[in-house]
């Protein structure tokens, strides 16, 4: 007995003690102090004042992994080249891992935010740890140390990501056409279709993967890389032309776009409406609990109480995607002005960079032409 009373001491002292400790967390936390696991991060290092430090060695191979990336590379292709290149891996490893790269691609730090708080300790005995889903408070503090990437950047990536996760491909394709030509007719896209492979007339095409599917076959022809790619110069130029113009609209767009004030005061009606429901159904529950009525009637209003909310909550999260929605519109311009800035001149040849960063898709026509569409919205026939 004197042995169970010791063992419930010690565990009662450990609750108290990680209590203890958890509270300096999440105190530090709300006050937006910044802690890394430096031995692990790479990019930067505790500085003297206590804060991130930038390690330029470091962060010259984080902004190379984002560079691979946006440029069109796939995560396995970043991890084996840095591997070949003979960078050690944050963990000190001379293998990179994809899962790695993935990391490094999707943590906010990198762009001088932070969001902390993003695991929670589930268990004070066993220190069992998992991912905080609102068992405690999360804090995003932006702008908390030194950025290594730009928040465009980062956000450019974080786009790229969803792009790729939405086309079944979550670390990217190959060949720089995959995802990018379109069937006009299906909407589906253009894939690598080899002919005669085993003659000396072998030849590859690009044809729409979803030709032979339906009950009638879409009539857009095949195209061949070499083509796209010449057009993609001439389409390429004839921006290129007209520069100063188009970045001059996308800085209007961007600044309509970043003015979500109707959004917000909407969004605060709605949460207000919310409240309120929440209220007047509390009430009515009470009410219902201690006096008599018609179960009909209470029926009725309580039915009335659940539409008025979700339909409210709905709206809000209606309204919080396009917030998103013209956030990452906004990024996407900002890249969009920044890539197209850097090209000082028309192009002699295709440039694989440039057809990533700036184009958005390539629509082939049924009479075999095609339609270059930019990220900026701007549409050129080739």
């Amino acid at each position: 007995m004197h042995f169970i009373n010791c063992c419930g001491c010690f565990q009662e002292e450990s609750k108290n003690l990680s209590e203890n400790v958890a509270w300096g967390h999440r105190k530090r936390f709300a006050d937006g102090k910044v802690s890394m696991p430096y031995k692990h991060f790479l990019g930067y290092e505790k500085g003297e004042d206590g804060t991130p430090k930038i390690v330029e060695s470091q962060a010259v191979v984080v902004r190379m992994i984002y560079r691979l990336f946006i440029e069109g590379k796939t995560c396995s292709y970043i991890a084996r080249h840095l591997t070949a290149k003979e960078i050690l891996s944050p963990a000190g490893k001379k293998r990179w891992q994809v899962g790695t790269v993935e990391s490094i691609l999707t943590n906010e730090k990198y762009s001088g935010d932070a969001l902390l708080q993003k695991k929670v300790t589930i268990d004070f005995l066993t220190k069992k740890i998992k991912i905080n889903e609102g068992e405690v408070p999360q804090y995003y503090v932006q702008n908390s140390h030194p950025a290594i990437i730009s928040p465009d950047e980062f956000e450019a990536v974080q786009v790229e990501l969803q792009r790729r996760k939405k086309l079944g491909r979550p670390n990217g394709c190959q060949n720089p056409l995959s995802a990018k030509l379109v069937c006009s007719e299906c909407g589906g896209y253009y894939g690598p279709k080899v002919w005669a492979s085993n003659t000396k007339h072998r030849k590859v095409i690009w044809r729409c993967n979803d030709k032979y599917k339906g009950v009638e076959r879409c009539s857009t022809p095949h195209v061949t890389e070499d083509e796209v790619k010449e057009k993609f110069v001439t389409a390429f130029n004839t921006l290129f032309g007209v520069k100063e113009e188009l970045i001059r609209n996308c800085e209007i767009a961007i600044e309509v776009l970043s003015d979500n004030t109707k959004i917000d005061e909407e969004i605060d009606k709605l949460h207000d409406e919310i409240a309120v429901v929440v209220e007047e159904s509390n009430k009515a529950v009470y009410e219902n609990a201690h006096k008599a009525m018609s179960q009909d009637e209470w029926k009725k209003q309580h039915e009335g109480y659940v539409v008025r909310h979700e339909k409210a909550t709905e709206r809000v999260t209606e309204l919080e995607e396009m917030k998103s929605e013209r956030q990452s519109r906004s990024h996407t311009l900002k890249g969009f002005i920044r890539d197209i800035e850097s090209c000082g001149r028309v192009l002699d040849e295709f440039d694989e960079r440039l057809w990533t960063l700036i184009l958005e898709k390539v629509v082939v026509k049924e009479d075999g032409g095609l339609r270059f569409c930019f990220k900026d919205g701007t549409e050129v026939e080739g």
